[in-house]
């Protein structure tokens, strides 16, 4: 509820958390600290759940000295790490991951990937989108290649991505430009 749709429609059963946009749902003259208790507030949770799980997101984001820093002064990669953290921590039903992590540092965006992957061994669900297929593989069993609107392949993540790079390789759907090497 912090950026409108442009259209179509979900249907939630639990508390959602989101991170698809760099600076959604953030207040750049906020601090990092003010920022986790609004990002808290907006997912519906009272203060001192957010407050009991403070501690563990600092810590995750390894942002502690900067905690107390408005946003406005954080890099985009400080910035995705709060981001994550709060996202990550706050126990959603559904976490919806966008390829905002790309901005991160490698050994950052593979603490994530192990995140995601603790949540969804507790049986949350995750939901990550991204053109890097090494991460989508590694985390995901089922996936769906979604080509303007339209689905062009679902099922088993090891199938989806061998539709994504077979119509890369041949040049369908402008993706001729697609380079699996760079993605590693």
């Amino acid at each position: 509820k912090i950026i409108q749709p442009t259209r179509g429609e979900i249907e939630v059963s639990g508390r959602l958390s989101a991170l698809l946009e760099l600076g959604a749902g953030f207040h750049p003259d906020l601090t990092g600290r003010e920022n986790i208790f609004l990002n808290g507030a907006i997912l519906g949770l009272r203060r001192k759940e957010i407050a009991r799980h403070f501690d563990e997101i600092v810590a995750f984001s390894e942002l502690d000295q900067f905690i107390n820093t408005p946003v406005k002064r954080y890099s985009s990669g400080m910035y995705v790490r709060l981001a994550f953290a709060v996202a990550a921590h706050l126990e959603p039903e559904i976490l919806i991951i966008d390829e905002v992590l790309a901005v991160g540092d490698s050994q950052f965006q593979k603490k994530c990937l192990g995140k995601m992957d603790d949540i969804a061994d507790e049986g949350r669900t995750v939901l990550f989108v991204s053109h890097n297929l090494n991460a989508v593989s590694q985390l995901c069993r089922t996936g769906i290649w979604l080509d303007k609107g339209v689905c062009r392949s679902q099922g088993a993540i090891e199938h989806v991505v061998k539709d994504y790079m077979i119509a890369g390789t041949s040049g369908q759907s402008g993706l001729s430009r697609f380079n699996p090497d760079a993605e590693k």
